[in-house]
C-alpha cells in the first residue's frame, strides 16, 4: 500500500473516483450493446439485474450483475492497495455504492444497489462477503423474491462485517448501506405486504 497515513486530498480523490465508477450502469450498456429496452422503461423501471433478467434473459441479466459487482468491488481493492485505514476503504465503498443509486452519467436515474453493495462488501471483507451472498442465495432459493433476498442479506450484513473485521468504520458504513438499499426498496417493502411482488424470473 503506498499510504499509512492518506492525504485528505488523495482521500477525496478516491471517494469522487469510487463514485464516478459507481455511476457507470451496467444495466443500461448491457441492455443497449443488447439491443434490448432501456430497463428504465420496461418491466419495473429499474436498471438493475432482476429487471434485465426481466427484459432480457438470463444471459444479459449475468452480464449486468458481473458488472454492478465490479462497481463495488474493484475501486475499494484500488484504495485498499494505496491506503492502510479502513475509513478510506469505507467512504470509496460507499461512494461507489452511491454512484450505482444516483449516476451522474444517466440522470441520476439509478439502481437499488444490490450487487453493487455485494461487491464492496467482498472487497471489505471477503468472509462477509460471501457470509452476505449466501443469504441472500438460500432465501432467494426459499421464497423465490430477489427483494426479500436482498433485504434479509443486507439486514444480516453489518452484523457480518463486525463480526468478521472487528472494525468500526466499515460496520458504519455497512449500516449506511443497509439503510439505503431498504429506502430503495420501499416499493418492494409495500408490495410483500400486500402479496403483489413478483417472484424471480417472473415477467412484472
Amino acid at each position: 500500500m503506498l499510504f499509512d497515513t492518506t492525504p485528505s486530498l488523495f482521500i477525496a480523490l478516491l471517494t469522487v473516483l469510487g463514485y464516478l465508477f459507481g455511476s457507470v450502469s451496467s444495466a443500461i450498456i448491457v441492455c443497449r450493446l443488447m439491443r434490448l429496452p432501456d430497463p428504465r422503461s420496461e418491466g419495473s423501471r429499474n436498471p438493475g439485474t432482476t429487471n434485465v433478467l426481466r427484459i432480457g434473459g438470463k444471459k444479459a441479466a449475468i452480464i449486468t450483475l458481473a458488472g454492478d459487482m465490479l462497481k463495488g468491488l474493484v475501486p475499494v481493492l484500488i484504495a485498499r492497495m494505496l491506503s492502510a485505514e479502513p475509513m478510506v476503504w469505507a467512504l470509496v465503498g460507499m461512494a461507489a455504492f452511491i454512484g450505482h443509486l444516483y449516476p451522474v452519467f444517466f440522470r441520476f436515474e439509478g439502481g437499488k444497489g444490490v450487487a453493487t453493495g455485494l461487491g464492496a462488501i467482498l472487497a471489505w471483507s471477503w468472509l462477509g462477503g460471501l457470509l452476505t451472498i449466501a443469504t441472500w442465495l438460500i432465501v432467494a432459493a426459499v421464497f423465490r423474491y430477489s427483494s426479500l433476498a436482498a433485504l434479509t442479506a443486507f439486514l444480516l450484513a453489518p452484523i457480518y462485517l463486525a463480526g468478521t473485521t472487528g472494525d468500526m468504520a466499515l460496520t458504519s458504513a455497512m449500516s449506511i448501506v443497509t439503510a439505503l438499499v431498504y429506502w430503495r426498496h420501499r416499493e418492494n417493502i409495500r408490495n410483500l405486504i400486500a402479496g403483489k411482488e413478483s417472484k424471480i424470473g417472473k415477467k412484472k
